[in-house]
């Protein structure tokens, strides 16, 4: 195992995963790390009448664990001579629409790591779409995963569409070519959102669930774990 994955795991990884960013990086820094964290499965089960405190405090736990990997990771890098960026909430800003420069979800295509869904969340073999995400630019030459170009949602698959309660999701499947809101709207998305929370935890946060709780992939994640 790589190193640099070897010690991200051993810090609390639940994946890692490396992108060749030529192309698309704006600088020198042409190497992508794509670190992930599974979801805990009791919390996805959790949520499938909407969102609760478990999970609202778990977002915000999950947050930080992933800064320290991102930190952790840079760091790593740089004591092995190498320049790197971490890619923490701190230093991620939106340029507009809900978007990022670099999104995290692109960096794990790249890697290898999973796909967009139609959800257009990231989604995996082994966790389904129970996951979240950081990344690390640096210009350390890495093993580069193989990417991923093409959704491997099923075409005929809707359910997170049919579950989806603010009606986000077009049902289209995603390939690297499409542009977010050919598939998906994040404004009904985070409209409904913002709505649940406010009624199930009082909370002004967008927070919802329902597409990673029913989505095939997580299923058979959390009923491997169960």
């Amino acid at each position: 195992m790589n190193s640099l994955k070897k010690f991200l795991i051993e810090n609390g990884a639940s994946d890692v995963g490396f992108a060749d960013l030529s192309g698309i990086a704006t600088d020198h820094l042409r190497s992508g790390v794509a670190i992930i964290l599974r979801l805990p499965e009791e919390i996805i089960r959790s949520i499938a009448d909407g969102p609760n405190m478990d999970y609202y405090n778990l977002y915000f736990e999950m947050n930080d664990k992933l800064n320290v990997l991102a930190k952790l990771g840079a760091q790593f890098i740089r004591d092995n001579g190498y320049e790197a960026i971490a890619q923490t909430t701190g230093y991620v800003k939106e340029i507009g629409n809900y978007r990022t420069q670099l999104p995290h979800k692109t960096v794990a295509t790249l890697a290898g790591i999973g796909w967009i869904g139609k959800s257009a969340l990231l989604v995996t073999k082994k966790y389904g779409s129970a996951v979240r995400l950081t990344s690390i630019l640096t210009d350390m030459p890495l093993d580069y995963g193989v990417p991923v170009t093409k959704s491997m949602c099923p075409r005929e698959c809707y359910i997170c569409m049919n579950a989806c309660p603010g009606k986000a999701i077009s049902g289209k499947l995603w390939d690297q070519t499409m542009d977010r809101n050919e598939f998906y709207d994040p404004l009904k998305c985070r409209e409904k959102a913002l709505q649940l929370s406010k009624e199930r935890m009082n909370k002004e946060i967008t927070l919802c669930g329902k597409c990673i709780e029913v989505c095939p992939y997580t299923r058979k994640y959390i009923n491997r774990q169960g």
